[in-house]
């Protein structure tokens, strides 16, 4: 019988995730170059990028330095991500479209994450005390749009994930913000939850999925190319279950498509 209280901490889970994982090599493109975003509001952003050996640094506005991650599952198309001043930043910038969006999120102090789930629910705050913002942007220079729509096309998909040899999820996508995870196989076989998510389209048939777990306070971030077969991102949470060290590791999946079902008003 399978311990579904068996939960772990997401220093564990990254090791779990580590061998043979099926991630993105990094991409240099954007070495040597500056990310220049305004946002809606007409405030801007800007950072550089600089490649030093086989690590990828990223300078920020207003002095900050961090190692960052820099993957593209489409051309011209890039998944930017770092953590810095406890915060867990992506961007997402397409520079063939000129668009880009930040998603910033923070984990919970361990006070605020002890706050049970009835208390939560009483008080009417979400159930996850998890963090999360997103700030549409559009490159300077350009002068179309402003970041990249949220999507309702991902609703009603099941999808089967392999992370690695032994990690296998599936996710099953309930409306505009909930889905349902469960862990077919790998080191929290057997556990599953439903959790707030976020959905917005990139391009055709890819994805940004975000999600906010609430037992043990998690952030997701991936980008989802259901015409290829394959995600990359990242999974962003304390180290321990309540320590103050944050891991903040790659995960990529090779996806496939299991079944649909008709949410009610288009059955």
């Amino acid at each position: 019988m399978i311990d579904t209280g068996n939960w772990i901490s997401v220093g564990d889970l990254a090791e779990g995730f580590a061998r043979e994982s099926n991630i993105l090599l990094p991409s240099h493109d954007l070495a040597g170059t500056a990310l220049d975003l305004v946002f809606e509001d007409g405030t801007t952003w800007a950072a550089s990028i600089a490649l030093e050996g086989d690590r990828q640094f990223i300078s920020l506005p207003n002095g900050p330095r961090a190692e960052v991650r820099v993957t593209s599952l489409r051309e011209a198309l890039y998944f930017v991500d770092y953590v810095a001043e406890g915060k867990s930043v992506t961007v997402i910038a397409d520079l063939a479209a000129g668009v880009a969006l930040q998603r910033e999120g923070r984990l919970p102090a361990a006070e605020e994450a002890s706050v049970s789930l009835l208390a939560r629910a009483k008080a009417r705050l979400p159930l996850t005390a998890v963090k999360a913002s997103f700030r549409q942007a559009r490159l300077a220079g350009t002068h179309g749009a402003f970041g990249f729509p949220r999507t309702s096309e991902l609703v009603g998909k099941r999808i089967r994930y392999r992370y690695s040899p032994t990690e296998m999820y599936e996710h099953i996508y309930l409306n505009d913000s909930a889905y349902t995870w469960h862990c077919l196989s790998g080191v929290e076989a057997g556990l599953a939850d439903t959790d707030l998510c976020h959905y917005f389209k990139l391009r055709e048939e890819l994805y940004l999925f975000v999600w906010q777990e609430k037992i043990v306070p998690t952030l997701g971030v991936i980008t989802v190319d259901l015409a290829r077969g394959k995600t990359d991102g990242k999974i962003f949470g304390n180290t321990g279950f309540m320590d103050e060290n944050v891991s903040n590791f790659a995960v990529g999946a090779l996806a496939s498509f299991v079944n649909f079902t008709p949410p009610l008003a288009q059955a």
